[in-house]
């Protein structure tokens, strides 16, 4: 008998409506001639979820009895004995009550599937045993109920029921999912945008992980060696060499234009060698990323196979290497690793990308002493020397009849030119002369002797040695012309990039001095400025610092209150017109940091003079309102010739008192305010519990505040706050929350516990804030018609975010489900 098979109805989070899919592919079936049964559909209790089971028709349940309590539980034997062709089975991962027929639902599904009933069922992505701990990291709940993922890679189907995180916080606003108590507090929690963009992005990663495995095994079974491109795939090769950046952004550019997936891999030695640097390697797989790429190290003695056979696997369609930095005389005793993947590289497409200069640009040194070649090259030429003359000496003493005195000496003089060429000067001259010598004992009569006979062998030998002197001067010079070209690109290069910083950085003088030491080798570094009778130091780097120009090696002024003060190695001559152009930068950065201190200045007073302004503004507006509803109200209580009735008095009093309170509340918010601005605000930082805070910040509130909703536990952790600030900050949050909803549609207040922090949701059903302006509805003055009557000066929501930014919290908005705005406190929960 075959077995049954599976199709599963995958969701990122309940409501998606997967049980709705399940019922309509069932009610589709039975309408085409199938037999269809509903073996177990959960409905939670929507009327709309159970008018989808139709005339399907249905399992009764299996009664079970556990602790004296009875549960209802699927009938597998019933359905076996009924022995539909297609059973409808909802929830495959939920736990059945014990003294069940099986632990999990799902092994209750494998008997169906055995017994050759194909079943239709329905999961949530956050009961995926591979992706339980990445959900619970993400929502911050555990589930405890969960399915093996091989139990869904066997199903034959898995398709994904698909909805944007704002569509299905409507769908539970409007009460299509759980019923009206739990609205608010699902929204808050588990219904955040946040988690549902990240749960709907993992439910999409694996349903296409899943469909990569079906491509890969029809391509197995096919016999398919090649990648189908049905989606690009760029494999970029990292080998944490300077200038990898170079290649990493190159093949990132190449994916995002190919809408393509981009993996970077590292093909580590096997041998147990030392690979490349650490932070270079560090560096790069940071960088791949940053642009959105996944980074594989692999092990393998062959890197040109390695990359393949990962490319392979990963069904790309586009290898990117960097060109390859090794010499000819490697790449012909070792061979050459683009070679060996373009050769094996099939039906992927190789790119191979060069790069002139590294990514990395190390700080200039200057050339130290006159040596123009390094040690290892004129060690090289003696060593060459060593061995070529006297080898060239025995080839030509044995064919000595065939060979003339000039044809013996031009072949030394090639000898003296090819070790001039790798050795310099002095290897080249000490060449010359041992190849003088060896001529004139092996092939100047008479031989074997260090003497002369005749004059034109004289003259030979001497010509010979002073062409051979010349060469090895040219060589000499070219070398140096080289070195001295070199150092003026560098420090023309650093000069450049030095500007470059200079108007980059915030602050350059740091940067400038560090580069300046570096370049120089020196060991301290100054900038001193002179004070009265004595130096302060600007800046510094490097030990020991010089306090005085007194205790440095070389002092160089900047300008008539400043110098520059090194410690360190004499200076070469040359060295002192760079470091003047050190100088000069250094007078530049100094110079932007003085304007950039006076614009500072310059614009706390425009800032203080626009807070002024609108503070006279709001004085002579806003102020005058209260105050003149309670000179009003006290004139007319003063008057000896009216006679007010009780109800009046009573009336008038009322006024005077409520005005009172709302000037009381303007003036405290102008003063913190102020407070804010001059940053004089003191903070008591201590546990405090918002099931004290919020109650106290409502009755500040009078009156209006009695039909605010409040729901903050007491089991609710404490946050680390100042317990009057935050009181005063949800006060000013709650009043502009109640100027802006209806009086029928009440202010609710929730706490929810967020990881490791508590947030305060007030939450109001008013005509809510466009996105676009929610950014201004926390300055100060702003009230973005408002159209409340409560004559604030705009400044509550500013002062809120002042005290919980204080105190290291954060404001957020966010739009209310069915109408409205939420504007969410998130605080630190105490340890």
């Amino acid at each position: 008998m075959a077995r049954g098979r599976l199709r599963v109805y995958l969701g990122a989070a309940p409501g998606v409506g997967k049980t709705f899919a399940m019922l309509n592919e069932g009610w589709r079936g039975t309408h085409r001639g199938k037999d269809v049964v509903a073996g177990y559909v959960e409905t939670h209790g929507r009327a709309n979820t159970e008018a989808q089971i139709r005339d399907l028709e249905v399992v009764p349940r299996k009664k079970v009895e556990y602790r004296g309590k009875q549960f209802e539980e699927m009938d597998v034997d019933a359905i076996l004995a009924r022995k539909p062709q297609l059973v409808l089975v909802d929830e495959i991962a939920h736990t059945n009550v014990p003294g069940s027929r099986n632990e999990k639902r799902w092994q209750d599904v494998n008997e169906l599937l055995d017994a050759g009933i194909d079943v239709v069922t329905t999961l949530n992505m956050q009961h995926l045993e591979s992706v339980n701990d990445v959900v619970e990291r993400i929502t911050g709940v555990k589930q405890h109920e969960t399915i093996p993922d091989a139990i869904v890679r066997a199903a034959e189907q898995v398709e994904l029921v698909d909805m944007t995180p704002e569509a299905l916080r409507r769908r539970m606003a409007h009460g299509n999912i759980y019923p009206p108590e739990r609205i608010d507090a699902s929204l808050a929690n588990y219904f955040r945008p946040g988690n549902l963009a990240a749960l709907r992005e993992l439910a999409l990663l694996w349903v296409a992980d899943k469909v990569d495995e079906s491509l890969q095994d029809y391509m197995d079974d096919h016999g398919i060696r090649g990648p189908w491109e049905t989606r690009e795939r760029t494999v970029v090769a990292i080998t944490g060499a300077p200038g990898g950046e170079v290649l990493i952004r190159r093949a990132a550019r190449m994916a995002m234009r190919a809408h393509a997936e981009l993996f970077g891999v590292h093909v580590r030695s096997n041998d147990g060698l030392t690979g490349p640097p650490k932070q270079l390697l560090d560096e790069h797989r940071a960088l791949l990323t940053e642009l959105g790429g996944t980074y594989h190290e692999i092990v393998g003695d062959d890197i040109g196979k390695a990359l393949i056979e990962f490319a392979r696997a990963e069904n790309a369609t586009q290898l990117v290497l960097g060109a390859s930095r090794r010499s000819r005389w490697v790449e012909l005793t070792r061979g050459s690793v683009i070679n060996r993947v373009i050769r094996a590289s099939g039906s992927i497409d190789v790119h191979v990308i060069s790069s002139e200069e590294p990514e990395r640009e190390a700080p200039f040194r200057r050339p130290r002493g006159r040596r123009t070649l390094p040690v290892r090259r004129q060690v090289a030429g003696a060593v060459l020397g060593v061995l070529l003359l006297p080898l060239l000496t025995v080839v030509m003493a044995g064919t000595r009849d065939s060979l003339d005195l000039p044809a013996t000496l031009l072949l030394y003089l090639l000898a003296v030119v090819t070790i001039a060429a790798v050795g310099g000067v002095w290897p080249a001259l000490g060449a010359s002369v041992a190849a003088f010598l060896l001529a004139n004992f092996y092939f100047i009569a008479p031989l074997h002797e260090f003497a002369i006979h005749a004059g034109k062998d004289v003259i030979a030998l001497v010509v010979f040695l002073l062409v051979a002197g010349v060469v090895s001067g040219f060589v000499h010079f070219a070398a140096r012309r080289s070195a001295e070209a070199s150092r003026a690109r560098a420090e023309a290069e650093t000069l450049a990039r030095l500007g470059g910083q200079l108007m980059v950085e915030e602050d350059p003088l740091p940067l400038l001095i560090s580069t300046l030491r570096t370049a120089f080798g020196l060991g301290g570094i100054a900038v001193l400025q002179r004070s009265g009778d004595g130096w302060v130091v600007e800046t510094s780097t490097g030990a020991p610092v010089p306090r005085s120009p007194e205790e440095g090696d070389l002092s160089i002024p900047i300008d008539a209150e400043m110098e520059l003060v090194v410690v360190g190695p004499g200076l070469a001559a040359e060295d002192l017109a760079l470091l003047q152009a050190f100088t000069g930068q250094l007078a530049l950065a100094l110079e932007r940091r003085q304007l950039r201190a006076e614009a500072a200045v310059a614009a706390g007073l425009a800032e203080a003079n626009d807070l002024r302004a609108a503070l006279l503004a709001a004085v002579s507006h806003d102020l005058r309102t209260p105050l003149s509803s309670i000179k009003a109200a006290a004139t007319s209580l003063l008057q000896q010739d009216v006679d007010w009735t009780p109800q009046a008095t009573h009336e008038l009093l009322a006024t005077i008192d409520e005005e009172s309170d709302r000037l009381n509340t303007l003036v405290g918010n102008l003063l913190d305010m102020s407070r804010l601005q001059s940053g004089a605000l003191q903070l008591v930082m201590r546990d405090v519990g918002l099931e004290e805070v919020v109650p106290a910040a409502i009755k500040g509130l009078g009156e209006r505040a009695q039909t605010v909703d409040v729901s903050v536990e007491e089991t609710m952790p404490r946050v680390h706050a100042d317990a009057a600030l935050l009181e005063r900050a949800v006060a000013n949050i709650v009043g502009n929350a109640l100027s802006w909803s209806p009086p029928d549609r009440p202010v609710r207040i929730d706490a929810f516990a967020v990881g490791d922090r508590v947030d305060l949701r007030v939450v109001d059903r008013g005509p809510g804030i466009p996105p676009d302006q929610r950014d201004r509805m926390f300055q100060p003055f702003q009230r973005l018609g408002d159209q409340s009557n409560d004559g604030g000066t705009g400044l509550g929501l500013a002062v809120a975010r002042g005290f919980v930014d204080a105190m290291g919290g954060e404001i957020t908005v966010e739009d209310t489900p069915g109408g409205g705005l939420t504007v969410v406190v998130s605080l630190e929960a105490s340890a």
